[in-house]
Order: structure tokens, then sequence, then C-alpha cells
């Protein structure tokens, strides 16, 4: 069964906010979620992949278009809360 990704819409926010909103939307969300971020603030494009590299999730994909930033990643297990 093919799922829809889930759609963060982080624009017109500046940092940290993008990977804030990234962080949140992921929380909760079953493993081998894609998620796509879209947002404005060009260092989204360094922030949100190197959130994923601390994070464990797999970051699929990183780029711009026509001004915007488009960040696609698969969630992974998150550990229980403590």
């Amino acid at each position: 069964m093919f799922e829809m990704p889930v759609e963060v819409d982080a624009r017109n926010l500046l940092c940290p906010l993008p990977v804030i909103r990234t962080q949140d939307a992921v929380a909760g969300l079953p493993a081998g979620t894609e998620v796509v971020v879209r947002c404005t603030d060009p260092g989204a494009l360094l922030d949100i992949p190197a959130w994923c590299r601390i994070n464990g999730h797999e970051l699929l994909s990183a780029r711009e278009i026509d001004g915007e930033v488009e960040v696609r990643l698969r969630t992974v297990a998150q550990p229980p809360a403590a």
C-alpha cells in the first residue's frame, strides 16, 4: 500500500524554526514514514540534513527549487520517551 508523505510547511520561517517544525512533525510517526519539508530559509538545506544525521533519519534528498528548499527524509524508529 502506498502512503502519501507527511508534508511540513516551514516556509517564511527562519532558523531554527524549520528544524523545530521538522522535529515536531516526526515525533510519534512510525518508522519508514516519508516526510517532505518545504521552507524558504536557505540554511535549512544544510540544517535539516545535519539534524537527520544526528537523529538517524534517512535523508532522501535536499534541493532548492525556484527559491524554495525541499528536503525529503524517511523516519527511523524512535526510542521510547523516558
